[in-house]
This record gives C-alpha cells, sequence and structure tokens, in this order.
C-alpha cells in the first residue's frame, strides 16, 4: 500500500517513477506485477479528441460608465455568449455559431467559425471582439459596449466544461440509403464506413474504470495548463455492462472539468468544424493514476485489445433515439482500419488523435518527473458519489 502523500513527496525529491498506460503493460511483462508495484509510482494517460460539452466562463473589467452583462446580449467574433448571470461575467459554449457569418456560407453545411474557434483564439493571446447591449439601470447605464478582449485584459477566464472524457463511446456508421452528418463525422450510407473516437488504451477512465482514484479535487492535465475534476459529468452512466476487467461496454463514465484558461496553451484547445453539424472544441486532457494497491495497477495494463465498443445506426436508429447494438467490436480491431459488421468489411476511422493522447501522458509523466505537478486526494471519489444514471 502506498499513499499519495507518500508519492508526493518521492516527486518533490526528484525519485518519483512515472510510466505512461502504454509504458506500464510492457513494464509489467518484463518485472511482473509485484516488482512494479514496488517500484511505479504514477501512470499517466491522455486523450485528444472533441468535447462539445465544453466552453469558456469569462468576467471582464468593466468600461465606464459600467454596463450589466445580465439579461443583455454579448457577442464575441460574432459569436453569441450566454451573459445571464452578473454584470461582467459570460460564458462561451463550443458549439456556439454567429447568425449569418459568411464563414459558414462558404459551402453548404459547412460551419468553419463557431464558439469552438473563439476560444482558441482567445487562448492563443489574440484579441477577441466583444458586442455588449444591456437595457440599463441605475446602478448600470451603460446600454452599448464595444471593444476588445483578450485572455491577459480580462479580469478571469475559465475553461469550465460540463462533459469531458466519455469512458467508452459508439461506433458509428449509417445503415440508410443516404449520406448523413453527425457529430462523429460524415457516414457514407449502407455502411460505407465505421467512425470512432477514445484514446484507447490510454484513455483516463479506462484505467480507473470504477474511478478509485478520481474524484472532486482531482488535478489534471487540462487543455496544457493545470485544471481540475470538479464533479461527475453530466450524462454520467456508470451502471452498464463491463467486461471481467471492468471495462465498460457501452458509453459510461464521464468527468465535469475546470481550469484557468490564463495557463493553457492553444496547442491542446482547437477549434474543430464538423460538416453538416456545427462547431467543437478539440481538447487535451491528462489524468496521473497514482498506484496505491495491487487492484488499482491491474486496472493500469488495459489494453486495446480488452476494449470492447459498440456499433450504432446513426442514420436511421440514432435519431430516432435507438441504440440497438449492432456488433461489439475492439479498439484494437478498430485501429487495423477495417472491421467487420454483419460479414462485411467496413473501412473505419477515428475522430481522436491516438498520437496528441501520447503525447498528452508523455507531457504530463515530464512535468511529475521534474517536480512540477504533484497529485492531489480527491475530497470524494466518484465510486464514493455512487453518482449517475442508467
Amino acid at each position: 500500500m502506498k499513499t499519495i502523500e507518500e508519492i508526493n513527496e518521492r516527486i518533490k525529491q526528484g525519485k518519483a517513477v512515472v510510466v505512461t498506460a502504454e509504458e506500464i503493460i510492457e513494464v509489467v511483462k518484463e518485472k511482473g506485477v509485484k516488482k512494479t508495484l514496488q517500484e511505479v509510482d504514477v501512470v499517466t494517460t491522455g486523450t485528444f479528441s472533441p468535447m462539445c460539452s465544453s466552453g469558456m466562463l469569462v468576467n471582464i473589467k468593466q468600461p465606464q460608465p459600467l454596463i450589466k452583462l445580465g439579461g443583455g446580449e454579448v457577442l464575441l467574433n460574432g459569436v453569441p455568449a450566454y451573459p445571464g448571470f452578473a454584470a461582467a461575467d459570460f460564458y462561451l459554449g463550443a458549439t456556439a455559431l454567429p447568425e449569418d457569418d459568411p464563414r459558414n456560407q462558404v459551402y453548404p453545411g459547412m460551419f468553419k467559425y463557431g464558439g469552438g474557434h473563439v476560444i482558441e483564439e482567445f487562448v492563443a493571446g489574440q484579441d477577441i471582439k466583444i458586442e455588449a447591449y444591456a437595457y440599463g439601470t441605475h446602478c448600470y447605464p451603460r446600454k452599448e459596449f464595444t471593444g476588445f478582449i483578450n485572455v491577459h485584459t480580462v479580469n478571469n477566464a475559465f475553461l469550465w466544461n460540463p462533459r469531458n472524457v466519455y469512458q467508452n463511446y459508439n461506433v458509428a456508421v449509417n445503415l440508410s440509403s443516404k449520406m448523413v452528418y453527425t457529430y462523429m463525422g460524415a457516414l457514407l450510407p449502407r455502411m460505407g464506413n465505421a467512425s470512432y473516437a477514445t484514446a484507447g488504451q490510454l484513455s483516463p477512465l479506462f484505467n480507473d474504470p470504477y474511478y478509485k482514484t478520481i474524484g472532486v479535487g482531482t488535478r489534471i492535465f487540462l487543455g496544457g495548463g493545470i485544471g481540475y475534476v470538479v464533479w461527475h459529468g453530466t450524462q454520467h452512466c456508470p451502471k452498464v455492462p463491463r467486461t471481467n476487467k471492468g471495462l465498460p461496454t457501452r458509453p459510461a463514465g464521464t468527468l465535469a472539468l475546470i481550469g484557468d484558461l490564463k495557463g493553457m496553451n492553444s496547442y491542446w484547445i482547437r477549434g474543430v468544424s464538423l460538416r453538416g453539424y456545427g462547431v467543437s472544441l478539440a481538447l487535451g486532457v491528462g489524468i496521473p493514476i497514482p498506484i496505491l494497491n495491487e487492484e488499482i495497477l491491474s486496472y493500469t495494463l488495459v489494453t486495446n485489445e480488452d476494449i470492447i465498443m459498440p456499433v450504432v445506426d446513426y442514420g436511421e436508429a440514432y435519431p430516432q433515439g435507438k441504440t440497438e447494438v449492432l456488433e461489439e467490436v475492439t479498439y484494437a480491431e478498430l485501429q487495423t482500419g477495417e472491421i467487420e459488421i454483419g460479414g462485411k468489411r467496413v473501412p473505419t476511422g477515428t475522430y481522436s488523435s491516438y498520437a496528441r493522447a501520447r503525447e498528452v501522458a508523455e507531457t504530463l509523466k515530464e512535468w511529475i518527473k521534474a517536480g512540477k505537478f504533484t497529485l492531489t486526494s480527491p475530497a470524494v471519489t466518484l465510486e464514493e458519489l455512487g453518482v449517475g444514471h442508467g
């Protein structure tokens, strides 16, 4: 048994042994479970994928005379934000779209600019045009304000994401006779292709399937900076079928995350355009797994061959709220570029970047080894909360 306090002391002394979720598999093959448990302190995970349920919460410096944004209207580079808070706060969602924006009229159904792109530009330090319209009060008499803000000039800017880091997800196909455009990408008719996401054996919640080390207050890599788990994410649904290794075979856990945008990097926060669907935000997230005991170590030995993902029809069934599973395939099979569904060979493609996920895990590993990142004990783990539906 180890404790997080003991691991942090080793990190501060520069003695911590840290490996990625890919490397731990080979370490155990070479040294065995017992010796690995003695030697390894932390396993780092990572993912990089579009995460639609994301956004930024901003508090601006007040102009003179003062203006009350709450109850009014706020546009950032023409993209609507939600100002229904106090006088100087607003929230910009990753999927927000401007009205009649010429950038989104180049190709039919091609949304080239929206909330995710504004967030990327904001994090990169670019000036963002703000247009604000208010109804005016005695204490906040101003009714209009136009100017520019950036990540350095605002009072506060938080990345605040209600649902990130899905634990497993559907493989999308299209059984209909027409092309369909979805958040999983363009799907060819008659099962002409299959689209999937997640980072497989690198993915955070596959390496702690029962949320024994992850919970409220867990410090993480978020968008190139430091963030925290603040609660379970929306649609968190841990009560799903699982393999004998504890891995969910359906979409399961999710995380709500927060972090200071002023410490993040636009390399890890990218606006994404999804033809025929809208826009989103691709985000890098990494979570350290402290190796406290043999059980937790065993969970980090997940391989791409162990991960089972459900194939679902997005052409006709999914739009009607039906998610019957057509087939179950492993992540390893998906990575080969072709899977078999009902006797048909179907080419596959991913909306997540495995290479970037590996880079997240490697970056977090180096932070910990250099003593720049220590671990936190969750105030309560998601397992202890016992939250979720399903």
